[in-house]
């Protein structure tokens, strides 16, 4: 990129732009200025650029045809095949089309994204392919990841294997039917407000999203920094687990990452049972004005299984659980907004950037007019609130979010687990495209009540199908404290162990 010094008309229209009040004679004086600060710019534009090293061959593989697609899951088939003797040997993932797989297409859902190729691989996808592990190639996932449904992608809906004609759940949707349908062993979903549990709740599969920052995220798409987290998707506990083993730990490029545990070990405690294990049902978690009744009976009953199979299970009261998503909307809201026209990134961050993204991304305005309706909502609620109250929402949500962690805290002081239903609904039918804004919207934003808060707060949750309603699946999601996944997956061993779901 060749850097252009300012000229005198740039910086008059700067200073009618900005309200400066500059007199003619000081805008020559400044452009003049600027000239030396236009040479430090071109000392670094002329430097090599610090990116991580692409270590497996691969190619930009191919976009799949309907008679390879049939869930409208994939967006690009690419196989890419990892270290030999790897822990993760023989497993085939999916990766969610917002994490950079290098020379291979990505959009994120977006039409204003198409043509982009990452020049990076994500540091989990290295580590992926580190431990062995085939990537099979990258999954749909909703526009810019914004909706919990699966019908608001550029390239159109994904269809859940349960029933085609209802949602996978989303953002992280093209994963969701890849692994119900056991397409592959487990793919890598990324989660703002449940991106990876309302999926595993909707079409029925084991979904964690770890404790934030526990799994880097550079070179995934960001969202909402405070919100992102990456997470594991598979068909059993113990899968899940590997995986999980094999992406997490400090990379050195991510600052979301900070006091991590020295070590991991998620597989060792999977056989030990629910013996002795303290799970709290949170009341508030049952009861949405949303929620189905079959729901919550089912997620009642995965508790009492839970209690037959030794672990103390209580009734607790959260009264603040009830305004959790309200503290997270502010955040996702105007957090969404400013990463997207911040061209991803932003400032006052001491991460990875992915420069090729922020040039994909730059002239996101000229394709605005093509944003599905949950999109366009975020920008204007962002607009109008910002415009009057210049973020000092957001500011006090991320306020509320320590005294919300610190409630769900008090409880997992006498408790190792809550539990509640990970969505208030069973996975509902795809939205006609041709609805209005009010039902597409709310299609897409109707069921992140219980499972949202846990992004604001950064406390692990994991879903767990714990039986049927209506011939679909349900979730139960357990929750622990930071740094406790392997008590996550204890339990939910213990339960997949013991229970068939699909016959409950």
């Amino acid at each position: 990129m060749t850097i252009r010094k300012p000229q005198y008309e740039d910086l008059l229209a700067a200073d009618q732009a900005l309200g400066l009040g500059i007199s003619k004679a000081d805008i020559q004086a400044f452009t003049e200025l600027l000239e030396e600060v236009s040479h430090d710019y071109a000392i670094v534009d002329a430097l090599t650029p610090e990116l991580p090293e692409v270590r497996y061959p691969r190619t930009p593989g191919h976009y799949p045809a309907p008679a390879e697609n049939p869930y409208n899951a994939w967006y690009v088939k690419s196989e890419v095949k990892g270290r030999p003797g790897g822990q993760l040997e023989g497993l085939n993932l999916a990766l969610k089309d917002n994490v950079m797989l290098a020379g291979v297409p990505m959009m994120a859902g977006a039409s204003s994204l198409r043509g982009y190729t990452p020049d990076v691989d994500a540091t989990l996808v290295t580590r992926l392919l580190d431990q062995g592990a085939t990537i099979l190639g990258k999954a749909q996932c909703e526009y810019f990841c914004v909706s919990g449904s699966s019908h608001t992608s550029a390239q159109g809906p994904v269809k859940n294997p349960w029933d085609e004609a209802r949602s996978a759940g989303g953002s992280s949707s093209g994963c969701s039917a890849l692994v119900s349908a056991g397409l592959v062993d487990a793919a890598i979903g990324t989660d703002q407000g449940g991106s990876v549990r309302i999926p595993a709740a909707y079409a029925g599969f084991v979904g964690m999203k770890p404790t934030h920052g526990v799994v880097p995220y550079t070179g995934v798409m960001p969202v909402e920094m405070t919100l992102d987290h990456a997470g594991v998707m598979s068909g059993d506990v113990r899968t899940n687990a590997r995986v999980l083993e094999a992406i997490v730990g400090d990379d050195g490029l991510d600052p979301r990452q900070r006091r991590l545990p020295d070590s991991f070990d998620y597989l060792s405690q999977l056989e030990a049972g629910a013996t002795g294990l303290r799970i709290a049902i949170i009341a508030e978690g049952f009861g949405w004005e949303n929620s189905e009744e079959e729901v919550d009976a089912a997620v009642r009953a995965g508790a009492e299984r839970l209690r037959s199979l030794g672990a103390t299970v209580d009734q607790v009261s959260l009264p603040l659980h009830r305004k959790g998503h309200a503290i997270w909307t502010p955040i996702a809201i105007e957090g969404t907004a400013n990463q997207l026209e911040g061209f991803n990134y932003g400032s006052n961050w001491k991460g990875l950037y992915v420069t090729s993204l922020m040039r994909a991304q730059q002239d996101w305005r000229a394709n605005a007019s093509d944003f599905p309706a949950d999109v366009t909502s975020v920008l204007l609620a962002a607009h109008y609130f910002r415009g009057h109250y210049h973020g000092q929402y957001y500011a006090k949500a991320q306020n509320l979010v320590r005294r919300l962690k610190a409630a769900y805290e008090a409880v997992l002081a006498d408790y190792d687990l809550l539990l509640m239903p990970t969505v208030p609904l069973k996975a509902p039918r795809l939205p006609d495209p041709g609805c209005g804004a009010r039902e597409w919207v709310g299609r897409a934003l109707e069921m992140n009540t219980n499972t949202a808060p846990f992004n604001a707060t950064g406390l692990p949750a994991i879903s767990v199908p714990c039986g049927m309603a209506q011939g679909l699946p349900v979730g139960m999601m357990l929750i622990g404290r930071d740094y406790t996944e392997a008590t996550l997956y204890r339990a939910a061993a213990a339960y997949e162990a013991a229970f068939d779901w699909k016959t409950l």
